[in-house]
């Protein structure tokens, strides 16, 4: 996946933002990458993949000292229509509920 494509699908929110998240406010957890724009707090599909972002944040920190902080590639053997169908695979099986105004999961009115 590329950096601007969305990882939160119920609030929009891009791999691109929730990695300047991280960088720019340091957070000790992952849950609070929920301040970002609400990421994780709709459906939950996301919150593994918000982890991710948070473990390679943690990575870049120790490093930084040492060199400048690369770009996220988290996603990269994943299109973002993969990612997509297996959200909605995730909230079809009844594992989360979209909140108003989320992204729609395909196949489902």
């Amino acid at each position: 996946m590329n950096l601007d494509d969305k990882v939160c699908y119920c609030f929009h929110v891009t791999q691109r933002k929730l990695v300047n998240w991280v960088r720019l406010n340091d957070p000790r957890v992952p849950s609070q990458l929920s301040a970002c724009a609400g990421a994780g707090t709709g459906c939950g599909w996301c919150i593994p993949f918000l982890k991710q972002i948070f473990n390679r944040g943690v990575a870049a920190r120790a490093n930084a000292a040492c060199r400048p902080a690369v770009a996220d590639n988290a996603f990269e053997d994943m299109t973002p229509e993969e990612y997509a169908a297996l959200r909605a695979d995730y909230v079809k099986a009844g594992h989360g509920v979209p909140p108003p105004g989320a992204e729609p999961v395909p196949g489902k009115e």
